[in-house]
Order: structure tokens, then C-alpha cells, then sequence
């Protein structure tokens, strides 16, 4: 059998290189002018490539359909793509968070073994060129018309990611393609994606802020409901917030009814949890000693041992406490309100970030239109799809890059 697979990422790839081996003559169709570009700047360059999990809680960490992804998962795991690189002579590690990474360090060294596999297998490869036109007869694909002309195919596999990232070359042409042969696409939006707050002087003076081992609640207020909580890293930037946790909660808040309208009513807070592991008696006792063991410094150099630099200036304005005022003739009240902000320090926020900043897409082709056991359109014969292209999302920590592998697997299999 024809196999053209319209696009070279890691969904792609795995699909290409699964086709080939079972027996099947295969070309990749690349717009770009090389292959697995986003793939490269995963895992900022490092590219996280799954996780250590057990498969049922990938399906955990999938706030975007993770139950169709059941059958993709039972047929190639995390397992198996760690032994995939192994094969082809890179090893891997184990970081915190249960995450999986090259030992190397670099996303070009899991990138290389995708090509020379490729390549391994005499994979014919069309660089730059862009698929027109899927060519569809009797309810079944023939092949796909292209910048460059006309190739012939039994089956085509639709794998050209979503609209993050467009300088990578996902810029949404593969929704396009499948809506020309009646596939509906749901509501494209931004996930894996860093938020916008209301209060700029807040961003200007926290700017480049890196925290760790904080805890996370983001809040409904109008609805007193708790969207999302989590516990790990985040990041100040010119703009608001982003860094692990946040890109995760932004997976809950695109799903959340009435996101947009919440956050421009600024109806939605981020409450960070600076002390996560001491209780608030435990802080203020905390707070005490460091009080007790320098009695004759002012309020304002006194929070040296217990907050980073940049994020000072700040707390002391929002406690309202007299910075010039002695630590040993701040009272019992004030101490107890600077406990509560340490403890709940709240940010409105506005919006996300543009979708071309995002990591991951949101939405894609309905998931009730593919056979969730071979990948395959329940509208058109041969066709079938893999990736980011798909309605399927989940957090960060190297799920999306598995839902690729397991997907393009599939799809290349069938």
C-alpha cells in the first residue's frame, strides 16, 4: 500500500516509520524544510518525552477527551517509545515530576532518532512541499494534491498539529484540509498557556520571578468554586504569570463556562501559597524567631531569610505595615495579616495568552468522527489522523508527546 502522512512531527514521524514497517511503501509530506521542528523546542530544547506514569493515569492528566485515548495507549505506551530510543543508542532519565528526558539533554538527540529511523527505512521525504488538497473518489482517499503536484495513496494519515507554535509550521491548514471532507472541527483555543493579570506594576516589579514549591488555587469568586490546584513552580513575566503550574490550570480554565467574560469581570484569582509546607501558627512562629534574632532591624530588612529579594518590596506595600517601623514593634494583628498574604496572595486574572504562544492546541477534529482503536475517519475511508490535529489535550509533564507517539503509532499501523 501508498502511504502519504501529511506532516513531520513526532505524531508523523511514528506514524511513517510504523507504516514502513509493516510493509507498506511510505512519504512523509513536510511543509517545512526539516522535520520535527516544534519537537525541538520542547522541554525548553531539552524535550520532555513522556512520563514516568502508569498508562491509566496519562488518561488522569487528559482534561481534553482522555478516555478516547484508551485504546492508543493499550497499543504503544510510554514503555515503548523510552525502548524506541534505546534501540536507536539514547538513553534516557528520570526528573522529578515523573518526567522523562534524554540523558543528553537535548531535544535534537530524540529528534535524530526519529530521522535516522527514518531514513533507516528509506522513507522518501517531500521537504517544503504543501498539501492542496486531500483527493478523495467513492468515499475513499486516492491521494492528495500538493504545491508540487499530485501523489497517489491508499491511505493518508493528517498529522500537521494544531495553531501553537505556527513558526514550526502548525498553523492550522490540517483543519482545513479535513473540514473540506466533512470532518467538523470543535472550538480552537490556547492550552499549555501562560496568563495575562490585570495588575501590570505588579508584573513590572516581579518580572523574571522564579518560584518553587508553592501551592497554586485558582477561584471562581462569583461561584466561590475551585477551578484548579496544584503544587511545584511558577514564573513572573512582563506580561502575568506562567512556568509548570500555571500552564497546567490554564488545560482547566479553557474548559471552564464563561472563561473569558469570568476574567475581563475579574471573577477569577490565583492565590499562591508562598509557605506551602508550614501551617499559618507555624509560620507566624517562623516569623517570630527571625523577629527575635534581629530585634533592632527595621520591618523592611527583615524578610531576607523568608521571601526572595524581588518579592519584598511588594509584600511589605501589601501588608500595610510601617517598613521603617522596628520588627519587635510590629504587633500580634499585623504579624497575623502578613501571615494571610504569604499564605493567600491573590492576583485577578485577565486573559490568556495569544494561541500562537500556547504549547498545545485545544480543540481539533471531533473525536466522534475517529475510530478511537485505529485512528481511522468514520467519513472517509484511508483517512486517518494523529496529534495535536485531534480534540485531545492534557497537562504538561510529557502526556502530549505520548498522545503523538500513541497516535501516530496507530494510525500507522492500521
Amino acid at each position: 500500500m501508498k502511504v502519504v502522512v501529511i506532516g513531520g512531527g513526532p505524531a508523523g514521524m511514528m506514524a511513517a516509520i510504523t507504516a514502513s514497517q509493516n510493509g507498506n511503501q511510505v512519504t512523509i509530506v513536510e511543509k517545512m524544510q526539516s522535520l520535527g521542528r516544534k519537537l525541538l523546542i520542547t522541554g525548553k530544547g531539552r524535550c520532555n518525552i513522556t512520563s514516568s506514569l502508569d498508562m491509566d493515569e496519562f488518561i488522569k492528566n487528559t482534561p481534553g477527551n482522555g478516555m478516547f485515548l484508551y485504546s492508543c495507549y493499550k497499543q504503544f505506551t510510554n514503555q515503548d517509545i523510552i525502548s524506541f530510543l534505546k534501540e536507536q543508542g539514547l538513553e534516557v532519565k528520570e526528573e522529578r515530576g515523573n518526567r522523562i528526558f534524554p540523558v543528553t539533554d537535548k531535544s535534537l538527540d530524540v529528534l535524530k532518532c526519529f530521522t535516522n529511523k527514518i531514513k533507516e527505512l528509506n522513507i522518501e521525504i517531500k521537504y517544503n512541499t504543501s498539501v492542496k488538497k486531500i483527493i478523495v473518489e467513492e468515499n475513499k482517499v486516492t491521494g492528495v494534491k500538493t504545491n508540487k503536484g499530485e501523489l497517489k495513496a491508499d491511505k493518508v494519515i493528517l498529522a500537521t498539529g494544531g495553531k501553537s507554535y505556527p513558526l514550526t509550521g502548525s498553523t492550522g491548514d490540517g483543519y482545513e484540509l479535513a473540514k473540506e471532507l466533512g470532518h467538523t472541527v470543535t472550538k480552537i483555543k490556547p492550552s499549555l498557556v501562560p496568563l495575562e493579570i490585570h495588575d501590570k506594576n505588579l508584573c513590572k516589579e516581579l518580572q523574571g520571578l522564579s518560584l518553587r514549591n508553592i501551592n497554586i488555587q485558582i477561584k471562581d469568586i462569583e461561584k466561590n468554586k475551585n477551578i484548579y490546584e496544584d503544587f511545584g513552580e511558577m514564573l513572573f513575566t512582563h506580561f502575568g504569570v506562567s512556568g509548570p503550574t500555571i500552564l497546567s490550570s490554564s488545560a482547566h480554565l479553557v474548559r471552564y463556562k464563561d472563561i473569558e467574560e469570568k476574567m475581563r469581570k475579574r471573577k477569577i484569582i490565583l492565590t499562591i501559597d508562598f509557605k506551602p509546607a508550614l501551617t499559618e501558627e507555624r509560620l507566624d512562629n517562623r516569623i517570630l524567631r527571625d523577629f527575635d534574632a534581629q530585634k533592632n532591624k527595621q520591618f523592611k530588612n527583615s524578610l531576607d531569610a523568608l521571601l526572595p529579594q524581588k518579592l519584598i518590596p511588594i509584600i511589605i506595600e501589601k501588608s500595610e505595615i510601617n517598613p521603617n517601623k522596628k520588627v519587635n514593634e510590629v504587633t500580634k494583628e499585623e504579624r497575623k495579616k502578613l501571615v494571610q498574604m504569604l499564605k493567600k496572595f491573590e492576583i485577578e486574572i485577565q486573559k490568556f495568552r495569544p494561541i500562537e504562544e500556547a504549547i498545545i492546541t485545544s480543540g481539533g477534529i471531533n473525536i466522534k468522527e475517529i475510530n478511537p482503536k485505529t485512528m481511522e475517519s468514520k467519513i472517509i475511508k484511508g483517512l486517518y489522523f494523529a496529534g495535536e490535529i485531534i480534540d485531545v489535550d492534557s497537562y504538561t509533564g510529557g502526556f502530549n508527546l505520548q498522545i503523538a507517539y500513541s497516535t501516530g503509532y496507530v494510525a500507522g499501523l492500521s
